[in-house]
Order: structure tokens, then C-alpha cells, then sequence
């Protein structure tokens, strides 16, 4: 079975490339609104315990290097 993003959806799963901290502890793709994103989250731990903090860069923003298009759009998600 071949994975495949679906509209409005998306999955992260462990970054086995992870060198730094600063590193996304996952990673993956997500498809929203038609535009298609990579996925980086970083697991944190805060006062009401583990929480994980994502940032979507557009793909094709990341393949340029242009500045203003690879603002990511940060979103957090308890788990």
C-alpha cells in the first residue's frame, strides 16, 4: 500500500535526521487548500504537560530562495 495526502489532511512521522535541537523532532506533508506543505513539528513540554508546536512551509517555497515565501505558518496542537 503506497501512502498518499489527501486533501485537508496531513502526517508527521519521526525526523531520523534530527542533529540539533533545533531540528523538528517529526516531519511530513500536508495538503491544504490545494497547496500542497512540509510539515515540521518540534514535541514541547510546558505547564499542562507535552504539547507539539508545528510550522507549514509551502513545498514550493522551499525549493527557492525567496524570503517572503517561506514564512511558515506556526499552529499548536495538544497531545
Amino acid at each position: 500500500m503506497t501512502y498518499e495526502v489527501r486533501p485537508n489532511t496531513g502526517s508527521l512521522f519521526i525526523n531520523d535526521r534530527k542533529d540539533q535541537d533545533k531540528h523538528p523532532d517529526r516531519t511530513g506533508n500536508a495538503i491544504i487548500g490545494g497547496v500542497e506543505y512540509r510539515v515540521s513539528g518540534w514535541i514541547k513540554d510546558g505547564a499542562k504537560g507535552k504539547w507539539l508546536s508545528l510550522a507549514f512551509t509551502p513545498k514550493d517555497a522551499a525549493r527557492t530562495n525567496d524570503k517572503a515565501r517561506q514564512e511558515p505558518i506556526s499552529d499548536m496542537i495538544d497531545f
